[in-house]
């Protein structure tokens, strides 16, 4: 992943993004990576506090290792046609949704969040019952609210574009048949015409005087 494709992605301290490891992300042609990042490193300091003093009786070794291990996995990824989302240690939950599909885009902080500056995106799809998907515990989440709805708005302006096009492309057609017709028929009125008997006969001509 380039710099380049980052330079205007909401900034955010703890992950170096071009570090990153996105290949489990498959892109289409001409999708560019607007923003990526794991979960906000901080955001695992609730899972230190209650796990530190417990690791002296072995019991909180466990949820070290699991709080690190989900931190480490876990990727956001905004591109330029959708969103997507990759959970899983063993094995791989991976969630795209493209902006066509976006209906809300809200954003929450806890207290704690707040002071640490992290907090949840959460995405409705048209259609969809609630949350269809969320990054949680990204960093400046007010930032990457904002990236979606800036992206989801090009999308959908673009599409109008299109259709737009797409309407005076089909004007132009039908003027142009128009234009085709109206020759024909005029070709066909100065044409001589058949009697009952063969005889031909031909249009009078029209006295201008």
């Amino acid at each position: 992943m380039s710099d380049t494709a980052l330079q205007d992605a909401p900034t955010h301290d703890p992950t170096d993004a071009t570090d990153m490891d996105l290949e489990w992300l498959t892109l289409e042609e001409n999708e560019s990576i607007q923003w990526a990042s794991t979960p906000h490193r901080y955001s695992i300091v609730p899972a230190f506090v209650i796990g530190i003093p417990l690791s002296l009786v072995l019991v909180g070794i466990p949820i070290l290792v699991a709080s690190y291990l989900q931190y480490a996995n876990t990727n956001y990824v905004v591109t330029n046609r959708g969103l997507y989302s990759k959970r899983g240690i063993i094995s791989r939950d991976v969630q795209q949704i493209g902006f066509d599909k976006v209906q809300n885009i809200s954003y929450s902080q806890s207290a704690l969040g707040s002071s640490l500056g992290y907090g949840s995106v959460d995405v409705s799809t048209a259609g969809g019952s609630g949350v269809e998907l969320q990054f949680r515990n990204i960093p400046d989440p007010a930032s990457v609210q904002e990236l979606i709805a800036r992206e989801t708005d090009d999308q959908r302006r673009g599409e109008s574009d299109a259709a737009a096009d797409a309407d005076d492309v089909l004007d132009e057609i039908l003027e142009e048949v128009q234009l085709i017709r109206r020759a024909v028929t005029d070709d066909h009125a100065g044409e001589p015409r058949q009697t009952s008997d063969g005889a031909s006969t031909e249009q009078p001509a029209t006295d201008d005087t």
